[in-house]
């Protein structure tokens, strides 16, 4: 009897787990399918994107569809990359949780503030992981699907826009090269700027342009400026910061701007561009002021661009504002993994990969952020390195929502300083004040020392001294600089003056 029984169990165990088997194989199978029906829906979405971008598109509706593509092309790839990375990334979660109580208790003994750290990565995991859910790769598959199914006329009509001339390049210079994720907003200012509408009574075309604190305002309208197109069209190129208009009077301001760009063949009609920079807002009477002063002094067809990151200036435009945003983590991310991976495939090194998606979930979404860190993981593609740099800036990130209730990167948009991290073995205080540019300084000018020689612990000696975070490579090529004070305490790194400067615009 009891080798029967032995034989029934026998048989009843091997049925179940051949029948798990063949249900595991099957999910498997059937999320490969989804996987690649993924990956050729993104190829379609990006030949159209590349398409489109390459073509001068005027027509407003064509650009609000082009950034449906886009953003649901930037949704799709991190979905992607989040299925192809996750078990490398369940793998560096696992080493790293090993180590996690130690590098906490760098900051603080207490076991409340490790909790409240060990809260503060969850939100990281979480968009990762929500990413990784097989319902949101159904759901991912289905609109993007659907999108590509509705573009046809779409595609009809971008034959009729003309093409923009440009030699070609890699992905990795059009991403250091253009301003990655305002590609419809630089069209809407060109629209704006380009288009010669008829003038009543002297009144002239004035666009707002409202965003956060260093979200790329003032470097995505001197872009805008550096358009040959742009240059034909005016004569004249002048820049007013908000510290130039006391009086309100554009005679008295003609020597304080800063002319970025003057030719009178260019335009035979002498129409000038007045680009006023302001940190916040413009009192009715003094914006009122200067719109009556400019009327009289600039020709009909001249235009005035407004800067702020108040959107009380909306009132002040005489055409629809232009918001700029922060990229969404799933754009930043196709950004960060460009710039830091350069020319080498991500898909050759999966694991820094994975470590990479939670790298830039903990930079929230900074431009500097991103060229600062990628330019020295891209100096090292080693596992080991990426997690020393992943497990730096989380426990960077933890400390100051700890101390001071926001992220770093918040604190330094308002130009409050934050303790740096850095990968030196040494107990002194790292403080970085101020991030500020400088437009093409001269190579004498530039500090020899650079923001990735502080991190990667180089630079270990005390005192204040300025480093070079970032070259940009995009017209106007702004120099980024930083401030640092590293000292024996916290006392001496944070007080004393601070650089001198402009609320950064």
């Amino acid at each position: 009897m009891e080798p029967l029984l032995s034989a029934i169990v026998g048989d009843l165990v091997s049925r179940a787990l051949s029948m798990v088997t063949q249900r595991y194989l099957q999910s498997k199978g059937a999320e490969e399918e989804k996987l690649q029906r993924l990956r050729a829906v993104l190829l379609r979405i990006d030949a159209t994107v590349e398409e489109a971008e390459g073509r001068h598109i005027t027509n407003q509706a064509m650009l609000q569809q082009l950034q449906m593509l886009r953003r649901g092309m930037y949704r799709g790839y991190y979905t992607l990359d989040t299925f192809r990375y996750r078990a490398h990334r369940d793998k560096a979660d696992g080493e790293a949780s090993t180590r996690r109580s130690f590098a906490l208790s760098r900051f603080s003994p207490s076991s409340s503030r490790r909790t409240f750290f060990s809260v503060c990565d969850a939100p990281s995991r979480d968009l990762v992981l929500d990413a990784g859910s097989c319902s949101n790769l159904d759901k991912m598959l289905s609109s993007l699907e659907r999108m590509i199914g509705d573009m046809q006329e779409f595609v009809m009509f971008l034959a009729s826009y003309p093409r923009i001339s440009r030699q070609p390049y890699s992905a990795y210079l059009s991403h250091d090269q253009v301003m990655f994720g305002l590609q419809m907003e630089k069209e809407t200012i060109l629209s704006f700027l380009l288009c010669r509408e008829v003038a009543r009574n002297g009144s002239l075309g004035v666009l707002p342009i409202i965003g956060p604190a260093r979200v790329g305002k003032s470097t995505l309208v001197e872009h805008v400026c550096h358009d040959e197109r742009v240059r034909r069209r005016f004569s004249l190129i002048v820049f007013f910061s908000g510290n130039d208009l006391n009086g309100g009077n554009l005679a008295t301001l003609k020597g304080s701007g800063v002319i970025k760009h003057q030719n009178l063949a260019s335009s035979p009609r002498g129409d000038s561009l007045a680009v006023i920079e302001l940190a916040g807002d413009m009192d009715e009477e003094t914006w009122r002021g200067l719109y009556t002063s400019a009327a009289s002094h600039m020709t009909p067809g001249s235009k005035i661009i407004l800067t702020s990151r108040s959107e009380k200036i909306a009132s002040l435009g005489t055409a629809e504002s232009v918001m700029l945003k922060f990229l969404s983590q799933e754009a930043y991310w196709c950004f960060f993994k460009t710039v830091a991976f350069g020319s080498t495939n991500p898909g050759e090194h999966p694991n820094l990969a994975a470590l990479g998606m939670e790298i830039a979930v903990h930079m929230n979404r900074s431009f500097v952020a991103a060229n600062i860190v990628a330019s020295l993981l891209r100096t090292n593609l080693d596992t080991r390195f990426w997690r020393r740099v992943l497990r730096c800036l989380r426990d960077f990130a933890s400390k100051h929502l700890s101390m001071f209730g926001e992220h770093p990167t918040n604190l330094l948009r308002k130009d409050q300083p934050v303790y740096m991290w850095t990968m030196a073995k040494t107990t002194n205080v790292f403080v970085m004040r101020d991030i500020y540019d400088e437009p093409s300084p001269q190579i004498s000018e530039v500090p020899r020392i650079t923001a990735q020689d502080v991190l990667s612990g180089r630079v270990t000696s005390e005192g204040a001294f300025q480093a070079v975070a970032w070259r940009s490579r995009i017209p106007p090529c702004y120099t980024y600089l930083v401030s640092f004070v590293v000292s024996r305490t916290d006392k001496q790194a944070v007080l004393g003056k601070k650089r001198s400067r402009q609320d950064r615009i």
